[in-house]
């Protein structure tokens, strides 16, 4: 007989392993409403201190995904390999990876969400492109994979209904930042999508949603493990996100950007994030290529026009204006620009990339409240990055402000947050840990 609430709250209140059947309890009595929130509640501080072994982890993976629907692609030739990252500050390799990789014949299906506090959201910056359908129904979701080779748009209510009453929890009682809970979460709505592999980008630094290097290593071990373990080739990457990824920080920028980077125009920092996660898709897929040989397919795929036309065709067949890729004037915009501009001569020495996330934040580019309206065209253009050196005067980011009253605090911010000194810091390597079912290593390439 299954242990009531009270006693598995207090099993795992001391330390135990819970089995199955009293993970299960948990998880059916929360989506049924037959345990109140408050016991949930005090089982996830529980799960909070004393942790969950790989095998609870497991266990509670596969009883969130069974809590709903799951989406299978079966019907859809080719391989079809996810990608997720953990969030951060410019992250718009999404638009970049997986057109590049369509363009090398791998299928590129992906569940992606909001912006979460200071890092933007993959929904949002695609919904600055006029027109754009982020939620489509799976009969929708399965013709534009098959048609252009990628699909990027929201979860549904049906899909690991478990975490969205486990998660609005978490965030009521300071729990969210469990590392065995986000790995449930985050690999449940994995593995709901029947993809034939996984590839899990999981940021560290001061932009990222996990600040700790030890403890992104912790959370990408505990998803490989349960990407292995449900049958899933399953490979993470522990990236850098000290400094905002690419140039651009902002809906309709990060757009333009990734754009721009599909004709050939990226910045090093996000190509090199880029082409990591490109190969491990490769690798996940099954295809045996070294990592310059994949890089050479990625540059040929940009090279030859093959990724940015199936990112327009991705555009249209989710109903947006696919002109955008050719006009940016079309892509919401900002009324106000404004330099930021070096105080002093030197180098950069430090950004602190979670107080750029907050700044732009400030201008309208993401929400504090989850009804918050966005202003899609407000962000960030940055002229520099860590170790460059500037001259007094120089300007170092524009900002595109929808909201002048907040500009000059905003301004403010980015010179507490912009540290210039007179020594040249050294450039930062933005792939840092390779982690797979053989373990960690340093990335070798």
């Amino acid at each position: 007989m299954t242990n009531g609430m009270y006693e598995i709250i207090s099993k795992k209140r001391d330390g135990l392993e819970l089995d199955r059947e009293e993970i299960s309890f948990v998880v059916s009595g929360l989506v049924g409403g037959e345990i109140p929130d408050y016991q949930v509640a005090a089982w996830l501080m529980a799960v909070y201190i004393r942790g969950l072994s790989e095998r609870e982890l497991a266990d509670l993976t596969e009883i969130m995904l069974a809590s709903g629907d799951r989406i299978s692609l079966d019907d859809v030739p080719g391989k079809k390999i996810d990608k997720h990252s953990t969030g951060g500050v410019g992250d718009k390799i999404s638009f970049i990876v997986a057109p590049v990789v369509a363009a090398c014949g791998i299928r590129v299906p992906m569940l992606s969400g909001r912006g979460l506090g200071h890092t933007g959201g993959t929904l949002d910056k695609l919904e600055a492109i006029p027109g754009m359908n982020v939620f489509l129904v799976p009969r929708q979701f399965l013709q534009v994979l098959a048609e252009t080779g990628m699909v990027i748009c929201g979860q549904t209510d049906n899909i690991v209904p478990a975490d969205k009453k486990i998660y609005a929890l978490r965030d009521a009682t300071a729990t969210v930042g469990c590392i065995p809970l986000i790995a449930s979460s985050i690999m449940s709505k994995k593995l709901a999508l029947g993809t034939d592999g996984i590839v899990l980008d999981v940021k560290t630094g001061s932009g990222a949603s996990i600040q700790d290097e030890q403890d992104s290593l912790r959370l990408c071990r505990a998803m490989v493990a349960i990407g292995e373990r449900a049958g899933r080739p399953t490979i993470g990457i522990i990236s850098n996100m000290n400094e905002p990824l690419g140039r651009a920080v902002g809906n309709s920028l990060e757009i333009i950007e990734s754009i721009e980077a599909l004709k050939g125009r990226g910045p090093e920092d996000l190509l090199q994030v880029t082409y990591a996660l490109g190969y491990c898709m490769l690798r996940a897929a099954g295809i045996k290529t070294s990592f310059a040989q994949a890089c050479e397919m990625f540059r040929e795929a940009i090279a030859s026009g093959r990724a940015l036309d199936i990112f327009r065709s991705f555009i249209a067949a989710q109903g947006g204006d696919p002109r955008v890729c050719d006009d940016y004037s079309l892509m919401p915009s900002a009324p106000l620009q404004v330099e930021f501009t070096a105080p002093a001569s030197g180098f950069i020495t430090d950004i602190d990339t979670f107080s750029v996330g907050m700044a732009a934040i400030d201008i309208g580019a993401g929400r504090r409240k989850k009804d918050d309206a966005i202003a899609f065209g407000s962000g960030f253009i940055f002229h520099v990055r860590l170790g460059d050196r500037i001259a007094k005067g120089q300007t170092i980011v524009t900002v595109h402000s929808d909201r002048p009253e907040r500009t000059p605090d905003v301004l403010e911010r980015l010179g507490r947050a912009i540290r210039i000194g007179p020594r040249c810091a050294a450039k930062p390597k933005m792939v840092l840990y390779l982690v797979d079912k053989d373990g960690v290593r340093p990335w070798p390439y």
